[in-house]
């Protein structure tokens, strides 16, 4: 067999010991991996009849993916392409004379055919919510695939953990108490702004697990006036006369909208980050305080995986090149109730997780609300 495999999206912290992983999982069992690179890009881009068409693609085997788990990010390197939804500015040369119109294009067919040329027999992609739309798109279309679902946000339905999360997690939790010292030391208010464009919970938990005095999350619109009147106060009954609170960037104020910038994406998002500036102009303009703000966005995504996402990414790995040699297909790889299992890719047209806000969250103290663990799931989704 040949078995392809993709990362898509944003990197995370784990995409490489997934892929080494995989690798040596498939050579043992006596078949064959080869990379996809940048994404569905790769798949995009590839014409057989091109002589550079070998760029798109590379062999993988234990020994060209032997020291690759010792550093982040991905080695096939990745994208936010999208082939059924594709802008007249990415359309490529060997593909512009089927671009009639403004866009966007689908060139699924093409990507099929591209599957077909390299001898494909199951595709494996390792991304988030947008990058396995796709993969569904294309078990729709018969081609069998197998997902492997990371996101730091840890928002894919069907999952109860996405790779990336934890070291983000981790990340946001070891800067906001470095960052305790500046704020202390000068006596300021701190905004922590943290990834997280629709889903809350990076925010929600790195807030819980550092205990920061307040949390802002995307799923709840907050009032700057009454956040400004909590922090004040939370700063007075510091006795180091400081505060701090954390922001997602995909947070709004009650009268406000998405901090957004550049064109869309081809999945239609538009980058988010800025939101968390806003708020200590705000926070400023209403308080006189001093502010310290810290926006940490690609800081949690980059470098090494911790053990957590270490060892998750390995065994969906595992999992998931299993389920190919054994035909499978069709399936996402996942962690439910704190066990290992499969779930039908379908389930990833459900949308995105969100936090449950009525359990965790208190929407007029804007912190935490964790009253008790007792049956809940590890990560308190």
């Amino acid at each position: 067999m040949r078995l392809g495999v993709l990362t898509g999206g944003g990197d995370v912290p784990g995409l490489n010991p997934c892929i080494k992983a995989f690798v040596n999982r498939v050579d043992a069992a006596g078949h064959e991996v080869l990379g996809i690179r940048r994404g569905w890009a790769g798949l995009l881009h590839y014409d057989a009849s091109d002589p550079a068409a070998a760029e798109h693609v590379t062999r993988l085997d234990p020994a060209s993916v032997r020291t690759i788990d010792r550093s982040g990010g991905t080695t096939l390197h990745t994208s936010r392409t999208n082939p059924g939804r594709v802008r007249r500015a990415d359309v490529p040369s060997a593909l512009r004379d089927r671009a009639d119109g403004d866009g966007p294009f689908d060139f699924t067919d093409h990507v099929l055919e591209a599957i077909e040329q390299l001898e494909i027999d199951a595709l494996v992609p390792i991304g988030g919510d947008d990058t396995l739309s796709y993969a569904l798109r294309l078990h729709d279309e018969g081609v069998p695939v197998i997902a492997i679902p990371k996101t730091m946000d840890n928002d894919v339905h069907g999952t109860d953990y996405c790779i990336g999360f934890s070291t983000a997690v981790t990340r946001g939790v070891h800067f906001i108490h470095d960052l305790r010292t500046s704020a202390g030391s000068h006596e300021r208010l701190a905004v922590i702004e943290l990834f997280g464009r629709y889903s809350g919970e990076t925010s929600l938990i790195t807030a819980y697990l550092a205990g920061v005095d307040r949390a802002v999350i995307s799923e709840v619109p907050f009032d700057p006036d009454r956040l400004a009147q909590l922090l004040v106060a939370d700063k007075r009954r510091n006795p180091s006369r400081y505060a701090m609170v954390t922001i997602s960037e995909g947070a709004t104020a009650a009268s406000g909208e998405l901090i957004l910038s550049g064109d869309a994406d081809a999945f239609g998002h538009r980058k988010l980050g800025g939101i968390g500036q806003l708020l200590g102009e705000a926070l400023r303009e209403r308080t006189g305080e001093e502010i310290i703000y810290q926006q940490l966005a690609y800081l949690m995504r980059s470098g090494s995986p911790d053990s957590l996402d270490l060892m998750v990414a390995t065994n969906y790995a595992v999992m998931a090149a299993d389920l190919a040699l054994e035909g499978d297909t069709g399936r996402m790889v996942s962690l439910r109730n704190g066990s290992y299992t499969t779930v039908p890719i379908s389930v990833t047209r459900e949308g995105v997780k969100r936090v449950d806000v009525d359990e965790l969250y208190d929407t007029l103290e804007y912190r935490p609300k964790v009253r008790h663990v007792l049956g809940k799931p590890m990560f308190l989704y």
